[in-house]
């Protein structure tokens, strides 16, 4: 779900198995971390990426934990370094119903609008969305009948919530998947009414702090990451994040370490700290019938190995995370970089091989192969527009006296590249499933894609232009 072209199309790892103490013998090869580190030192050299915060976990023992590379300030990435993980974020939003819902402050099955008086939309199917719906992304809730940009563009949660007013729902509540961070964000609205604080500070006090997750935190306002990279053409360049995840959300928020990331996938694995009933984490887990996301969590097989993971890709940050639950095993690899190709995944599958006693691939030249074809296709762009435009008077001299139909039957082909551009994010939200996707997002991780769709409607108007300049006098 996350390889070339993630960004796009990465929702969230998918994954879903029941959690619990017991986990079956580690492989006889197990894990140590001179082996995690040796592996880890040859992915970043082979990926290229400016720097990678890992963490691997087995039981209740953190196995490695360690930073790679530098940050766009300069100072080396460690286990200690501040990272953003997006969607991964979800999990702990979920957490943080669970902890609620076991107090018995919060119901999964009841309806939201009864436990958050102020969510009203358009749409009446709205009263029967419940909390668990939310978790699961089952609420029929989606960006292509909801405000999003809007809504991404407040301050509160309560006014987030203000902002869908006039959407309306995509499906009857319950009956299919969709992954819609809306979701997420009103379930932190709700933890928010029921436990009377803000988000932030009920996920500090009661998820971060009793993991002993020092360094964690939502918003830029508690934890400043340094600006993260794009790349472009194969060339690191740092930029600052758009601004949509930067405040107190329920949906990406969370900015950590790994250092706490172990502590964090300890207890996803049933094991030290727990701050819910086993049969809550065991819930937070497992998907409902006919689906394969969970809460916060979805269940995927990889190279025969079934585990429970989430992916997170902002714009300038990416991010994955996995737990075993037959061995035991948690993983989070964590970049500050995104770009059309997600190498977080790459690692992380590397890290299983290693943990499962195989020898791993080593990442790498995926993102280069697919910016050096997309840089290939922009140079020939340019090409094809000095060509046509050099050859634009032997072209009209050709077509002088044929009728104007015919004419402009020989201009389409040098149009197409401008239909694409007029419809690129239309274009790119269908191919992530009706997930909205802006201007602004698509000259981000996506900037190569862009450039070389741009270059191309550049060349087409050029060469069509030129060509009815000089048809017109030899007409």
């Amino acid at each position: 779900m996350r390889h070339t072209f993630t960004g796009l199309l990465a929702v969230a790892g998918l994954v879903l198995a029941p959690a619990g103490p017991a986990h079956a013998a580690a492989p006889d090869a197990g894990l140590s971390a001179a082996a995690v580190d040796a592996y880890l030192e040859e992915a970043v050299e082979s990926t290229g990426l400016p720097g990678l915060s890992v963490v691997v976990t087995h039981g209740e023992t953190v196995v490695h934990a360690a930073g790679y590379g530098h940050g766009s300030d300069g100072e080396p990435i460690t286990e200690h370094t501040p990272m953003r993980i997006a969607s991964m974020s979800k999990a702990f939003t979920a957490m943080a119903v669970m902890t609620l819902v076991d107090d018995g402050r919060i119901s999964l099955d009841e309806p939201v609008a009864a436990q958050l008086p102020e969510f009203r939309m358009a749409d009446e199917r709205t009263g029967r969305i419940t909390v668990r719906q939310l978790l699961n992304q089952t609420s029929g809730l989606s960006d292509t009948t909801v405000d999003v940009d809007a809504a991404q563009s407040t301050t509160s949660l309560s006014d987030y919530v203000a902002t869908l007013a006039d959407g309306e729902l995509a499906a009857e509540p319950g009956s299919r998947w969709a992954y819609c961070n809306v979701n997420y964000d009103l379930a932190a609205r709700v933890v928010e009414v029921a436990s009377g604080q803000r988000f932030a500070d009920y996920l500090a006090d009661d998820v971060f702090a009793p993991l002993g997750m020092t360094d964690s935190a939502v918003s830029d306002r508690l934890v400043h990451p340094a600006e993260g990279y794009n790349s472009l053409y194969g060339a690191w360049v740092s930029r600052p994040e758009l601004p949509a995840f930067l405040n107190g959300n329920g949906a990406g928020g969370v900015i950590t370490t790994a250092a706490d990331m172990g502590k964090w996938l300890v207890s996803q694995s049933g094991e030290g700290t727990q701050l819910v009933t086993p049969e809550s984490l065991r819930s937070m887990h497992t998907a409902p019938d006919g689906q394969n996301y969970a809460m916060g969590w979805g269940e995927q097989t990889v190279d025969g190995v079934e585990m429970i993971t989430h992916g997170g890709n902002l714009f300038t940050y990416t991010a994955s995370a996995a737990v075993v639950p037959d061995t035991g095993y948690g993983f989070a690899v964590m970049a500050n970089s995104a770009a059309l190709h997600d190498d977080t995944f790459d690692v992380l599958r590397g890290l299983l091989a290693l943990s499962d006693g195989r020898s791993p691939e080593i990442p790498g030249g995926d993102r280069q192969l697919v910016e050096l074809v997309l840089g290939l296709l922009a140079l020939g762009g340019v090409g094809l527009a000095v060509l046509g435009v050099v050859r634009a008077r032997r072209w009209a001299v050709r077509r002088a006296g044929s009728p104007r139909w015919r004419i402009g039957l020989r201009l389409v082909p040098a149009l197409l590249p401008v239909l694409v551009l007029a419809g690129y994010p239309d274009l790119v939200s269908f191919l992530m499933n009706g997930r909205r996707v802006t201007w602004a997002q698509l000259t981000y991780f996506a900037a190569p894609l862009t450039i070389t769709v741009v270059v191309a409607a550049a060349a087409g108007v050029a060469t069509v232009v030129t060509r009815l300049v000089r048809l017109a006098p030899v007409a």
